[in-house]
């Protein structure tokens, strides 16, 4: 599946972060909330989405759990666009 994440706002530390931010899939762009333990790249992070976006994605014939799936890997991976001015490597673990 390609899927893309932007990172719009990042709040927290290294332990705990709320992140808030878009993916994209099939061209069309959905927003996010998430929140990160032990940094973006760590080990756990849970990612929430609308239910109107849930809607819309069924309606494109997409399987939610797997787009949070998806989701869910991206930022664990560090699979992400930040926004200017923040350093990956302060947030990401490799």
């Amino acid at each position: 599946m390609d899927l893309s994440v932007t990172i719009k706002s990042l709040k927290g530390t290294q332990m705990a972060a709320k992140i808030t931010g878009t993916f994209t899939v099939s061209q069309k762009i959905f927003p996010f909330t998430a929140i990160a333990f032990g940094r973006i790249g760590g080990h756990n992070i849970g990612a929430k989405i609308t239910k109107s976006t849930e809607k819309e994605l069924k309606s494109m014939g997409l399987d939610v759990d797997e787009i949070i799936d998806e989701l869910q890997k991206n930022l664990i991976q560090g699979n992400l666009t930040l926004p200017e001015g923040l350093d990956k490597e302060s947030f990401v673990d490799d």
